[in-house]
């Protein structure tokens, strides 16, 4: 029980550095929605679509190194070889990729039909965060959550400034100061939300740059071999999952007519983001659960505690999914400025089970992860997004970006199912299905009842999420008094 704290104590200081960030980011939605800021739905979609990509080379650009990182960080005796060797690949790495999209940049701005100065800008962009993925992973891997915290909020903190004063308050003030007049552009808007995101990655590489300057630039080449051995399949799974995750937006801008497309992926993309509440509790979860599977992976009986993190995480994980369906009409007025972009509304569910199904899956990736069978992530990930694929290229031109959503949860569950299936037959974990299966169906059909039976109705919705949590105290309190009791 008191490695559960600790997981749950660095799990929540992590949450902290991801959820406050995110919170932040949700006024820089509400900010790009409202209609004062971006022109039309369809400026939000070229937005859209930009990060789209970046989510896709953020994951080659990293190609599984963190994860090797961790890995060799806690298996390999001497900790400055693992430092040195993992920083020297991705410094060469991203420098040689970072001169090739500069040379190239023109004919790949053409091929994906993005304008050439939005390449430049996301070059810059993409160069600067791959040289923070080894000294981030550093401080998750000793333990000091508290210093990433506060360098990941700051970085948004920084983002969100600087997009408030380019898009809200540079023209206005360019009347008082010469200078801001200089730096004004009319019609400059998605480069600014660029240019703020540039800003913000910059000064968090200069906080981090300590990091190159203390350690041992030792490059072993046996020690790389094997870390990309086990970093290849992560980086396949990788950039499955990127597909899985934001290719969509890129095939409704194949897949749809050209005069709705960009309108499409802008409605699609700013209520997607009500599904981040789930995103935020699972992307908290995993870089607090990570670290630990590795460093617990040689404990007593480790497996019983994996068994019991997947209970805790389907209990909070179904509470958020229909908490948020509850109030999902309230969250709408807040997070998203212009009701234009309210006609997507009907994916928010599918979207926060999707994601909830991915959490799943991130809970039971730890057989492939232990065992170092890194390749079965691999192809569970390209499976889902074979699936994400076809479902995608089969409902868009059906139904536009509700199969996009659907498309997105049945790639998530079925690599939850397939990853249980291969983990019980390599690393058999004595999880509770029965109890998973109950809270699951239990929050699902409660928010179903909610949202499409009963929407707006605060009444029913509200008495489902109390009927729901009064259940979990009942068949939890034991458990919970234990917890606390260790606290």
């Amino acid at each position: 029980m008191s490695t559960l704290k600790s997981l749950f104590k660095q799990t929540f200081i992590y949450g902290l550095a991801t959820v406050l960030p995110r919170m932040l980011s949700f006024l820089l939605v509400r900010l790009h929605t409202d209609e004062s800021v971006l022109k039309s739905v369809a400026d939000y979609g070229d937005v859209s679509l930009i990060y789209s990509y970046f989510v896709l080379f953020n994951v080659i650009l990293a190609y599984g190194m963190e994860t090797a990182f961790f890995r060799f960080f806690h298996k390999e005796t001497h900790i400055s070889k693992v430092i040195g060797t993992s920083s020297i690949s991705l410094i060469i790495s991203s420098i040689l990729f970072f001169l090739f999209v500069l040379v190239f940049q023109n004919q790949i701005a053409q091929f994906i039909d993005i304008k050439a100065e939005y390449v430049n800008l996301v070059i810059w962009i993409l160069l600067l965060d791959a040289l923070v993925i080894i000294p981030f992973a550093w401080l998750r891997a000793n333990a000091r959550p508290i210093k990433y915290a506060i360098i990941k909020i700051l970085n948004v903190a920084i983002n969100l400034g600087l997009n408030l004063f380019l898009l809200l308050w540079l023209k206005d003030l360019t009347t008082e100061s010469s200078l801001l007049a200089n730096i004004y552009k009319p019609n400059f808007e998605i480069n600014y939300i660029f240019i703020a995101n540039l800003v913000a990655s910059a000064v968090t590489l200069l906080i981090m740059l300590p990091f190159y300057f203390k350690i041992q630039y030792t490059f072993n080449i046996n020690l790389w071999k094997q870390m990309m051995r086990y970093a290849f399949p992560v980086l396949i799974a990788g950039v499955a999952f990127s597909i899985n995750e934001t290719f969509d937006r890129i095939l409704l801008d194949k897949l749809l007519p050209e005069n709705i497309a960009k309108t499409e992926i802008g409605m699609y993309s700013a209520c997607y983001k009500l599904g981040m509440f789930m995103t935020l509790f699972v992307t908290a979860y995993k870089l607090g659960v990570e670290p630990y599977f590795f460093s617990h992976a040689n404990t007593e009986n480790p497996k019983k505690n994996y068994a019991r993190i997947l209970e805790y995480f389907v209990i909070f994980g179904s509470a958020i999914l229909l908490g948020v369906v509850v109030f999902a009409d309230v969250l709408k007025v807040i997070l998203i400025g212009d009701e234009a972009y309210w006609q997507a509304m009907l994916i928010v569910p599918i979207i926060l089970l999707a994601n909830l199904c991915l959490g799943i899956y991130h809970n039971l990736s730890v057989w492939y992860k232990i065992t170092d069978r890194t390749k079965f992530g691999a192809y569970i990930s390209v499976f889902g997004a074979i699936i994400t694929l076809l479902l995608n290229f089969w409902l868009i031109p059906k139904i536009s970006f509700v199969g996009s959503a659907l498309a997105t949860l049945s790639a998530y569950a079925s690599m939850t199912i397939i990853s249980y299936y291969f983990g019980k037959k390599y690393y058999p974990i004595p999880y509770n299905l029965k109890k998973i299966s109950w809270y699951l169906l239990l929050s699902i059909g409660l928010s179903a009842i909610s949202f499409y039976g009963f929407r707006g109705n605060y009444v029913v919705g509200i008495s489902a999420l109390i009927v729901f949590l009064g259940l979990v105290f009942q068949l939890e309190k034991k458990e919970l008094k234990q917890l606390l009791k260790r606290s």
